[in-house]
């Protein structure tokens, strides 16, 4: 590296003619490349031209880095530049790489983009501030593997609770501060008493008066500052809580979803809430009130140890029951939510099929299970609700010894002259050890908090401690993909099933290929896509994209390279544009029009009210089954994917979302133009839209039987003939009889049937 700032010209972007957005864009390239990750510039989730700050930053999270955009000072820069390449964004919109620095001497090297094999340039302070305003990136490697399936619990939520480290040294000094406060009321309190009155001290009332203004004043702002703090925080801890969980969520597979209901899913992620709350209220504000515990104890026990032991005594009374109570308890609550588990679902599982609830009117038969749903969940909600109200009313007693019983035995003390204290100090005593017992009985009952709180937990890792696919999506490569496909001895059993979905199927077809897959229900022929897309892994055999094993290469890769249609599709509540460019939001409207004219949907867009901007509602309500499903396919093609699987698309499970013969025709026509430069991968049982493939592949019970084009198959292939001849057999039939014409009017329609 040069010894001397150089005298070269300005940093990289615009005087050199080349475009300072590509420049901020290979800025970015090149600092991801540093830590081994290529990124996909059509993810790059544009803001504007040129791309924010922001947007850089995301696009790089996407990739599996920890990428943050920052505002730095020049210290902060030379000090954050040693470990790893600092993205630094000029003002001129392009960007620059700081590659290393040295704070001894005041300079950092600085390397073009556009150069990236180029010796840096070095830059003290004063000549990058000419160019630079402070925006940067900082870019590192993201969490790893291991780190992101760290299972779910109660270690997991308090490494988010501890990580606010700082607002949690803030609160805590508050509280220490409050607690000594709080001694204060009883202290003068006793010097009111024993003071003032038995000497009529007017002066002593003054000081005493000024104090108690003083330390109110003082203790309503420290009060309100905590408050403000604990808000901070409980918002922190809430908003990194929801974040983690719905990432987890959106980590686990297909299969889990398929395997589990809705309902169920929905109500166990629900507990979160419970958790957050127990978090930020309960426990934080028990934890709080036990730092008065650290100043109370040693005045209580300096003034009274016999008051203090017997206040002691009292809690653990109330904490021994309650943890007698806790395994039973543990128990009762684990009922309530599975029942509260089986309630949720079946409401979800109602509400999602209610077109078939009402078309085969199953509302008696729902209503009654509704009923007994309803009761099995209340009566493990009384019986979890009686079996906690025991501990409560065991622990009264010692409750109101605390209390009440303490004032009498102190009385006793006084009176029988053991305590030697005065009145005063006895009234701040009682008051001391109220005090003093509220948070220990709050430790004691948070532990039958705790129990609740655990079953929440356990049901939230019933669903987010599954295998994810956090591994398949940050690892692997990400080779560019043209579309040849081949699989090789492949078999596959569902979880639970008897037999094998695909049983050794081998084939392959090479790149640009329109693929057919036919066969009776059951046969196979979904299972391919599935594994096609990686949703399923552990099968036996090889699938090769390209002469690569797909298990090598990034799911989340891969999956981008692949368009998909599925039997029954989902569109989103937005516009009709948002949901034709989901996933590709740096495409632009004409993307999307492209895109709708090869699925055959410009026709019915543009008799829309407002056309692209028409608003789909919730379940695409306004739309029909043929329009949601060619909506389904422009959303596949906006990216252009270099393979487009097309799962019974044309004649999906639910018939509302099918497509009408005349959509069906339009997407049909299309086929040629939509397979142009793509591998098609086709699954109907509709063979008339297979017709013009090049390949057709029957299956029958997870085997491949035969794989040809159609007219080879109508001669040679037993199953496939049975297929063709079930669904055309009205081409073969035959007049019979004469012909009978239709009767002109009523009159000949009489004779006729006489």
């Amino acid at each position: 590296m040069p010894d001397s700032p150089s005298t070269a010209g300005p940093p990289p972007g615009g005087p050199d003619g080349s475009d300072p957005a590509e420049l901020r864009i290979a800025a970015v390239v090149a600092a991801a490349r540093f830590h081994g990750i290529d990124l996909d510039r059509t993810r790059l989730r544009e803001e504007g031209v040129p791309p924010s700050p922001a947007a850089l930053a995301a696009w790089l999270s996407e990739a599996g880095l920890w990428a943050r955009a920052v505002k730095l000072s020049w210290r902060q820069l030379a000090q954050a530049a040693p470990d790893r390449p600092v993205v630094v964004l000029f003002t001129d919109v392009s960007a620059g790489l700081i590659v290393a620095a040295d704070t001894k001497r005041d300079l950092a090297w600085l390397r073009d983009p556009a150069n990236p094999r180029g010796e840096p340039v070095p830059m003290d302070a004063l000549r990058l501030s000419q160019w630079w305003s402070g925006e940067a990136l900082l870019v590192r490697k993201g969490r790893g593997v291991a780190q992101a399936e760290a299972p779910f619990g109660f270690a997991s939520v308090a490494r988010l609770v501890f990580g606010e480290r700082e607002i949690l040294r803030h609160v805590v000094l508050a509280s220490l501060v409050l607690s000594v406060l709080a001694i204060v009321p009883a202290l003068l309190t006793s010097i009111v008493l024993d003071r003032v009155l038995v000497y009529q001290s007017w002066s002593t009332l003054t000081l005493v008066g000024v104090m108690v203004g003083i330390t109110v004043l003082f203790e309503a702002l420290l009060t309100h500052a905590r408050g403000e703090a604990l808000q901070v925080l409980s918002t922190r801890i809430d908003a990194q809580l929801n974040l983690a969980v719905f990432e987890r969520l959106l980590m686990l597979p297909l299969d889990h979803f398929e395997r589990h209901p809705t309902g169920e899913t929905n109500h166990r992620i629900g507990q979160i809430f419970r958790i957050r709350a127990f978090l930020t209220r309960k426990l934080m504000s028990t934890v709080l009130d036990g730092t008065t515990l650290l100043v109370l104890l040693p005045v209580v026990f300096w003034l009274q140890p016999i008051l203090a032991a017997m206040v002691l005594a009292a809690s653990g009374v109330v904490a021994l029951v309650i943890i007698a109570f806790m395994p039973a308890m543990r128990r009762a609550y684990g009922r309530a939510i599975a029942a509260e588990v089986r309630k949720s679902g079946l409401l979800v599982e109602t509400v999602q099929g209610i077109r078939t609830v009402k078309s085969l009117v199953l509302e008696p038969q729902r209503r009654e299970a509704w009923d007994a749903a309803v009761a099995e969940a209340g009566l493990a909600q009384v019986a979890a609700g009686r079996l906690g109200r025991w501990p409560r009313t065991l622990t009264l007693p010692a409750e109101r010894f605390i209390d009440r019983g303490v004032l009498l035995v102190a009385a006793y003390l006084v009176l029988d002259g053991v305590s030697g204290v005065q009145v005063g100090a006895l009234v701040a005593l009682v008051m001391l050890s109220g005090r003093l017992a509220a948070p220990l009985i709050g430790f004691a009952r948070l532990l039958e908090d705790v129990e609740e709180v655990r079953t929440s937990v356990q049901q939230v890792a019933l669903v987010l401690n599954n295998p994810t696919e956090t591994a398949a999506m940050q690892g692997g490569i990400s080779p560019r993909i043209a579309g040849a496909l081949r699989l090789e001895g492949v078999s596959f059993t569902y979880p639970g099933a008897r037999g094998p979905a695909l049983d050794g199927v081998s084939f392959g077809i090479p790149a640009g290929t329109m693929l057919g897959i036919v066969g009776r229900s059951g046969s196979g022929k979904s299972t391919i896509t599935r594994l096609l897309q990686g949703i399923s892994r552990d099968y036996s055999g090889t699938v090769r994209v390209d002469g690569t094993d797909l298990r090598e290469i990034n799911l989340a890769h891969l999956r981008r390279s692949f368009g998909i249609v599925l039997q029954d599709n989902v569109l989103f509540r937005g516009t009709v544009a948002d949901n034709i460019l989901a996933g590709r939001p740096n495409l632009t409207l004409e993307d999307a029009m492209e895109a709708a004219r090869l699925a055959g949907a410009d026709e019915f867009i543009e008799r829309l009210p407002q056309g692209y901007g028409t608003w789909i509602e919730e379940g695409s309500s306004n739309l029909s089954g043929g329009q949601r499903q060619r909506l389904a396919i422009a959303r596949a093609l906006v990216a252009d994917p270099p393979v487009l699987i097309l799962d019974e698309a044309t004649s999906a499970l639910d018939p509302t979302s099918a497509l009408d013969p005349e959509s069906e025709a339009v997407v049909n026509a299309n086929l040629q133009r939509i397979a142009r430069g793509r591998t098609m991968v086709i699954v109907s049982h509709r063979l008339s839209s297979l017709l013009d493939c090049d390949l057709i592949a029957v299956l029958d019970q997870g085997r491949l039987v035969d794989i040809a084009p159609h007219d080879a198959l109508v001669e040679r292939c037993a199953i496939y003939q049975q297929l063709w001849r079930q669904q055309n057999r009205y081409l073969d039939r035959e007049p019979k009889g004469r012909p009978v014409q239709a009767p002109a009017d009523a009159h000949e329609l009489v004779a006729a049937e006489i």
